[in-house]
């Protein structure tokens, strides 16, 4: 435990930030694997849910929770494995 007061306040900010980006990082992850899971398997709704995850993906951008070109890259992985499906049917 910190001695300084400073420093007590600074770890009872990093645990809130800690829980808070947790929430996001881990919505955004449950959304991209159900996207993916729906694209494996052609699912009707498998466009829907890669919308939920880029829109997850950059809510978590957003907050500074995952960085912006790590967002940039799951949601061109995903847009690409959604067309991929697209062109083979």
């Amino acid at each position: 435990m910190p001695n300084i007061k400073s420093a007590e306040k600074r770890v009872r900010q990093s645990e809130k930030r800690r829980v808070q980006n947790r929430v996001y990082r881990t919505a955004a992850r449950t959304a991209v694997k159900k996207a993916r899971t729906a694209v494996d398997a052609a699912n009707p709704e498998s466009e829907q849910a890669v919308l939920i995850a880029i829109q997850a993906l950059d809510k978590a951008a957003a907050k500074g929770t995952i960085h912006a070109r790590n967002a940039a890259r799951r949601k061109s992985r995903l847009m690409a494995q959604l067309h991929k499906i697209g062109a083979a049917e």
